[in-house]
């Protein structure tokens, strides 16, 4: 599942070849009787009223809320997306496979005939959620009202931090650092980074690990999540930018799906191993990454 790192990705790509365009015509082949009444695009009547708001409308600009990506319209609505585990933006790449949602676009103010552009999502496993909100009711929505701070604000500061991860005293640390009530944007890929540069087991419990290891937590997460934005998100799945390229963090793993494979923090000598943590998998080094519980 795309998290903070490719979700900007995303947006930053958005920004660089949408913005300002024109939305001439949406398509989507979304269409399931389980989401009869919801108010998403797969809900047939959804997707009725959506096509009537977005045509003709500007897009003003695009950005990020945890693991969503917002699109602004000029008549004051967005565009919420979620994408889910296989979902990605792509702008002008015909016959693109997988595609569940285009957008027909205009190319500027003297486009002609035959030359609009097109800005699709691909979504192999068709999971993605894709609703329609009115700009000035966006954080009290069902969709985002639950989401925690996010983690790479200037404001979001050590003690802040802290007092998240907190919340839940008692828990695992690696889902606690997924918990997207207490700070938003992180999955799967990166919580396995962040704790192992942070010397912590994924079981740890918040209210056992020391003062340093959660500083150092909290240094690993923000330097973690920037590297992934510099290095155009993860793409060891499904994930692709905008246009349809992978990404280079899957290139820089530490701990995630490195099962079997050395440490490679000097001088440790420990092995990645795997367990299951909740229903998701850990990986980690038993070696340097200190379990700290109250067991």
């Amino acid at each position: 599942m795309p998290e903070l790192p490719e979700v900007q990705t995303t947006v930053n790509g958005l920004n660089k070849t949408v913005k300002g365009k024109k939305i001439l015509d949406v398509w989507t082949s979304y269409n399931s009787s389980y989401h009869k009444g919801n108010d998403n695009i797969k809900n047939p009547k959804f997707f009725a009223f959506f096509k009537r708001k977005v045509r003709g409308q500007k897009i003003i600009e695009a950005e990020r809320r945890a693991k969503n990506v917002l699109i602004h319209l000029s008549n004051g609505y967005t565009i919420i997306v979620h994408m889910k585990m296989t979902g990605h933006f792509v702008y002008d790449r015909p016959n693109y496979p997988f595609t569940r949602l285009d957008f027909t676009l205009n190319n500027g103010p003297s486009t002609k005939l035959g030359v609009n552009k097109h800005l699709v999502l691909s979504d192999m496993r068709k999971f993605a959620k894709v609703t329609l909100v009115r700009m000035a009711e966006l954080e009290k929505s069902l969709h985002l009202e639950h989401l925690g701070p996010e983690p790479l604000d200037k404001n979001f500061q050590f003690p802040k931090f802290r007092s998240q991860i907190l919340k839940r005293p008692k828990g695992r640390i690696k889902q606690v650092l997924m918990n997207q009530s207490l700070i938003s944007g992180i999955g799967n890929i990166y919580a396995d980074e962040i704790l192992w540069h942070s010397g912590t087991h994924p079981l740890s419990r918040p209210n056992r690990i020391p003062g340093q290891n959660l500083q150092a937590m909290f240094k690993a997460m923000k330097k973690t999540l920037r590297k992934g934005i510099d290095l155009g998100g993860d793409s060891m799945s499904d994930y692709r930018n905008i246009r349809g390229e992978k990404g280079g963090f899957q290139n820089h793993h530490h701990a995630y799906r490195q099962t079997g494979r050395a440490c490679t923090k000097k001088g440790c000598g420990g092995v990645i191993k795997r367990i299951v943590v909740g229903t998701r998998g850990a990986h980690f080094c038993p070696v340097h990454q200190k379990l700290f519980s109250s067991r």
